[in-house]
């Protein structure tokens, strides 16, 4: 617009000068040049500004009006610095006074209007297509996560280990390897009702269902480990009755048993407990396995990725030289979708 508003505003100002003087050409187009990337640069501040200050979607109303209100505000004060700047240079012939500066404001006023809106409009419709992005990657990945739970539900290598361990028992020990079937059937018993919710539906547990599964889990996981494998468990009463994603636990152990060696001098010891704002703690010691593993990585982000659209409290990741932690919220009631 620069080529269409330098001659209209110098010829506004000056007048036919403008056009058959090249002294006074010049400077009026410097002039002009100066002040237009001037207003530029301060108009843009002041948008930018109060985008900074009302950035949600759902603020578009005071986004439009705050930005009208600084915006017309500006484009006032413009315009009589506009008018004293060319009065300054006595070639240009023009002198300050209101007649010249009320034009540049009706103008500039009505310009500010359908600018204000158009830029509120075009960052509303933006916001709003990332918004639906980011949604749909969100669901992309809670889906991923009940497809990557279904397939555990059935896990090959898990159920091979445990039958395998289950032969050792039965002649070793038939009473002991008859509860060990009794707390396989409660293990898959607990995975298959955990699978028929669907994504979009009420798809949580309470902590104590979560941690009498857990508990049965884990005397399963200590035939196969032994000693290998220390679980300590510190929940507080009041917050059994709280609720989490099902499984949740299960993938967290399961994730610290891929990732870290597990000898009898050198035990993995995973921490249950909760905290004093009711959040469920898992933490383990870390002594990671030389050799890469290749797992299901994204059962954690998974999970991540299913808390999002629980809630906007994040799923919390703290990783020490020592130690490895994930916390999780517990929801004292169901919470409402995000979605």
């Amino acid at each position: 617009m620069m080529p269409v508003l330098f001659p209209l505003g110098n010829y506004y100002f000056i007048g036919a000068r403008y056009f058959n003087e090249p002294l006074v050409f010049a400077v009026g187009t410097s002039i002009i040049f100066g002040l237009y990337w001037l207003s530029v640069i301060v108009l843009t501040v002041a948008v930018r500004w109060v985008i900074a200050r009302f950035p949600d979607v759902r603020q578009a109303l005071p986004r439009t009006l705050t930005m009208l209100l600084l915006v017309g505000a500006l484009t006032i004060v413009l315009a009589i610095f506009d008018v004293w700047i060319y009065s300054i240079f006595p070639l240009t012939g023009v002198t300050f006074n209101w007649d010249a500066v009320r034009p540049i404001w009706v103008l500039g006023l009505l310009f500010d209007l359908f600018l204000c809106i158009a830029l509120s409009m075009f960052y509303t419709y933006a916001q709003w297509k990332n918004h639906v992005t980011e949604n749909e990657q969100l669901k992309r990945m809670a889906l991923q996560h009940q497809f990557d739970r279904l397939k555990g539900q059935l896990n090959p290598h898990f159920l091979f280990n445990s039958l395998n361990s289950l032969s050792s028992l039965i002649s070793e020990d038939p009473a002991k390897a008859e509860r060990f079937v009794d707390d396989l059937a409660k293990v898959y018993r607990y995975m298959l009702q955990a699978g028929k919710n669907p994504i979009g539906g009420n798809e949580l547990v309470t902590l104590q269902a979560e941690m009498d599964f857990v508990a049965v889990y884990i005397n399963l996981l200590r035939i196969r480990y032994g000693d290998n494998l220390q679980v300590e468990q510190r929940i507080d009463a009041l917050f059994l009755n709280y609720q989490l994603p099902p499984l949740s636990v299960q993938i967290l152990i399961d994730n610290a048993i891929k990732h870290n060696i597990m000898l009898s001098d050198k035990p993995l010891t995973i921490s249950i407990h909760t905290t004093a704002f009711g959040q469920l703690r898992i933490e383990n010691n870390l002594q990671r396995k030389n050799l890469r593993v290749e797992t299901r990585q994204s059962e954690l982000s998974n999970l991540t990725a299913k808390y999002q659209l629980l809630t906007e409290e994040p799923v919390a990741i703290q990783e020490t030289s020592a130690r490895f932690v994930i916390t999780l919220p517990l929801f004292h009631t169901p919470p409402a979708k995000r979605l």
